[in-house]
């Protein structure tokens, strides 16, 4: 056996010294994994005792260290002038004779298993990659659809070469490397023809936040590299592994990019691929099924399973995959361990928030949660990189890995394209530098030296704002968080933020408002879907076409978008329980919905009008309603995530409360089936009153101390001319609150509050703590310093005494 040759199936990741970190993984997967269905295309390494035995038998290794032991890692023109000469060097030397008849040999037992002349991928390997805290991902380089023994050993040298590019020197130097105890190593690996297909990448956790139930895959057309790159705008979709394990089909986001590009091969010689467009209709649908994100989830929860227990810690990984256009399969072609949340303190959490916001200019996919802020520098080539200074703002079409040495100095990064899991996205995660992708014309919106301020701390969608704005870091210390007998919830709205709430210290989510998926994710109304056909406003008529024109119907639009926005609420605080407030519009809020205005009459006063309960049952409004049943039912039975309550607004009556029950369990939410808690909001006069009647048919109940207010003291809380009327703290209302809370708990009806009073005031804590209520469900900034008030409060009660978690 060869020294410098060793096939996948003979090497595992104990070699990385020996043949590189991918190789090695390569190999693992290879020996390990195959019988558990996982296809992983064969191939052989290149060990690092080649690229030693080059360096030597070209007597160059002593001219490497001289040229690189004076390299100034700040100063770009010395940094790009010794990476080419380190290069010219590697070239210069060429393969020796020794290891050249051996790759060749092993290209030649290759092509009896693919074929004459197989194609294959020829991929670096440093003996330094893949660890815990240094990926080296993207340091080297990689060369495609390499066919024939001249390309091979050509494709061989190159990468060999790679080991000397810009960014990998810097990286190097900033991680502590000597740079001749690096070695590099070589994977050549069967292609798969996903040129045809599609292909992309997958983290076993959500890369932004860090929430580690998640799978996240993006996808384009074809090969890879396009999406490693930040050439395009992937799907995204985001899987929940802890009911995918169960068996359930839990899809929780689905994302289309605009995926303009696809990489096809090209023939061979100097360029072995190319860019064409794609068509626009295809750009509009998703490049792989549902069925194939739910095949390449099981897989890669198999894959970080195996190797957290194979490491001895528990780790995230990062992975390559691949769909081949011709035979129609799933292929995983690299897998390594995930280097940013790995080493990573979860016990803080680390919070930005801007102090005014200004005039949003750009938005796209935020990486990261954190704010900067400085002066644009637009760069358009390695040749402009000189003139930037530390402290601005990088923008361009996309960053390119030589750019990583000045994108450590940047105080954001906006791109016009790629996503989540492109180059750009990876190295601002790693550095730690906010970074806004797939904005689309950053580069011609923004001026060269216009200040400028760059959000990723408003969830999903990353904003640009105009001028250099103030903003707070706060960081959380979660240690010594201290344990109440007040169980301390989290309201919450928005999806986008959900994995990040989630880290907080609460028992669950005690108010998930669906408005504002509704307004912002689906932004139709229901029965603009449900009665299309009797919709009149054509403009209305043409945006819902386009909305929906790739779900099956216009209604699966609706219940898709809802299922989707709610399931990553319920995700995130798995297995806590999650309360989802049916939807409680006012009729003025329904018409300003996309084709609302024909179905919602003119009322004078909304706030005490056509609401919550009363619509659910109405033959004016019960289609809409059971689309938002479908949805609610999808969570619960097609994902399995039977951890949501339902939570009834508004209800006035008894009767009407019955009404309501009878009409969830027609659409197939029967309270009790499956462990279905149905509860009702205690926000009306009536509810308090008739707590007993109230509690023999609903669940439990959750206090609307704002809707309250308002019907107890007869004051319209929209109305800015008797807001100092309007307080939650009025002895009115705190003796109709102590009434509800006597009376839930005498009837054995867990009661809590989700209303605004306990955020805005610690003293109507106080009292509620006082009073023995069940929760307190809170806004997200108010938690902490809400959990330390409510624990000494109960400490001078002598309610339990204080602990930590």
């Amino acid at each position: 056996m060869s020294k410098f040759i060793r096939w996948f199936n003979e090497v595992s990741i104990d070699d990385i010294p020996l043949v590189g970190g991918k190789s090695a993984s390569l190999g693992e997967m290879t020996r390990e994994m195959a019988s558990s269905g996982i296809s992983v295309p064969n191939g052989f390494c290149i060990t690092a005792d080649a690229y030693s035995l080059l360096l030597d038998e070209g007597g160059i290794r002593q001219k490497l260290v001289k040229l690189l032991g004076s390299v100034n890692k700040n100063d770009i023109d010395d940094l790009n002038k010794k990476a080419l000469e380190a290069r010219s060097l590697i070239k210069g030397a060429g393969i020796p004779d020794a290891l050249a008849k051996d790759i060749l040999a092993a290209y030649q037992q290759l092509s009896k298993e693919y074929g004459e002349t197989p194609d294959v991928a020829v991929r670096s390997s440093a003996t330094a990659e893949d660890l815990p805290d240094a990926s080296f991902a993207g340091q080297q380089e990689s060369f495609l659809n390499i066919r024939g023994e001249a390309e091979l050993l050509n494709a061989c040298l190159n990468c060999f070469a790679s080991l000397f590019t810009e960014r990998a020197i810097s990286y190097r130097l900033d991680k502590g490397f000597d740079h001749m105890s690096v070695k590099l190593a070589i994977a050549v690996q069967k292609m798969v023809r996903s040129d045809r297909g599609a292909a992309g990448v997958i983290f076993t956790l959500d890369t932004e936040s860090g929430f580690r139930d998640v799978v996240l895959i993006t996808s384009a057309y074809g090969l890879g590299e396009n999406v490693v790159a930040g050439r395009v705008d992937p799907d995204e979709f985001i899987v929940f592994k802890p009911t995918l394990e169960q068996g359930f089909k839990p899809i929780l986001r689905r994302k289309v990019g605009t995926k303009r590009l696809q990489m096809i091969y090209s023939g061979h010689g100097s360029r072995t691929t190319k860019n064409i467009d794609v068509a626009p209709e295809r750009q509009e649908r998703f490049s792989i099924s549902d069925e194939d994100v739910l095949k390449l989830s099981e897989w890669a929860v198999q894959i970080e399973k195996y190797y957290s227990e194979r490491l001895g810690r528990s780790t995230a990984m990062d992975i390559e995959w691949a769909k081949d256009g011709d035979d129609g399969k799933l292929y995983i072609v690299q897998a390594r361990p995930e280097t940013v949340y790995s080493s990573s303190n979860r016990r803080t959490i680390e919070s930005y928030r801007l102090e005014n916001k200004g005039k949003a200019i750009l938005s796209g996919r935020s990486i990261g949660e954190k704010i900067g802020a400085g002066c644009v520098r637009v760069i358009h080539s390695m040749h402009e990189l000189v003139d930037f200074k530390d402290g601005d703002v990088l923008v361009a079409d996309m960053t390119d890995p030589d750019w990583e040495p000045i994108m450590k100095r940047a105080a954001a990064i906006v791109t016009n394209r790629g996503g989540r899991t492109c180059h750009a996205a990876i190295v601002s995660r790693e550095i730690g530098v906010p970074c806004v992708v797939g904005t689309q014309r950053a580069t011609d919106v923004l001026k060269q030296g216009q200040a400028i301020t760059v959000s990723c701390a408003e969830g999903d969608t990353g904003i640009v704002y105009d001028g250099k704005l103030s903003f707070q870091k706060q960081i959380l210390d979660l240690e010594n968080i201290p344990s109440t007998a007040t169980q301390v919830m989290v309201n919450v709205g928005n999806p986008d933020q959900a994995f990040n709430l989630a880290k907080l210290p609460v028992a669950g989510v005690g108010l998930a408002r669906e408005e504002f998926i509704i307004a912002n994710e689906v932004k139709v109304h229901p029965l603009a879907l449900t009665r299309f056909d009797k919709l009149t406003d054509e403009h209305a008529r043409e945006q819902i076409v386009e909305l929906t024109k790739h779900y099956p119907s216009k209604t699966d639009y609706f219940v898709q978008k809802l299922a989707e926005g709610i399931s990553t609420i319920a995700a995130a605080f798995y297995p806590r329980p999650v309360i989802v407030r049916l939807s409680d519009f006012k009729t003025n809020e329904y018409a300003n919905l996309l084709g609302g205005r024909q179905f919602e009459n003119s009322e004078d006063n909304p706030m005490i009008g056509f609401r919550g309960a009363s619509r659910y049952y109405s033959p004016d409004y019960k289609d809409g309603f059971a689309l938002e049943c479908k949805a609610l039912k999808q969570v619960r039975e097609q994902m399995g995530l039977t951890n949501v309550k339902l939570m009834v607004p508004f209800c006035r009556t008894v009767t009407e409360g019955k009404k309501v029950i009878r009409e969830l369990s027609k659409n197939g939410l029967e309270q009790g089936a499956n462990g279905l808690e149905i509860y009702v909001m205690c926000e009306l006069p009536s509810n308090v009153l008739a707590i007993d009647e109230f509690a023999e048919i609903f669940d439990g109940f959750s206090i609307g101390s704002n809707d309250l207010t308002q019907l107890v003291l007869g004051v319209d809380r929209d109305n800015e001319g008797l807001a100092e009327l309007f307080d939650e703290r009025n002895p009115a209302v705190t003796r109709a609150i102590e009434i509800a809370i006597a009376g839930a708990q005498k009837r054995g009806r867990k009661i809590g509050i989700c209303g605004q009073a306990p955020s805005d005031y610690p003293e109507f804590t106080r009292f509620l703590v006082k009073q023995k209520i069940d929760s307190i469900s809170l806004n997200e900034d108010t938690v902490i310093k809400t959990i330390l008030l409510i624990a000494r409060e109960e400490a001078q009660d002598s309610r339990i005494p204080v602990s930590t978690k």
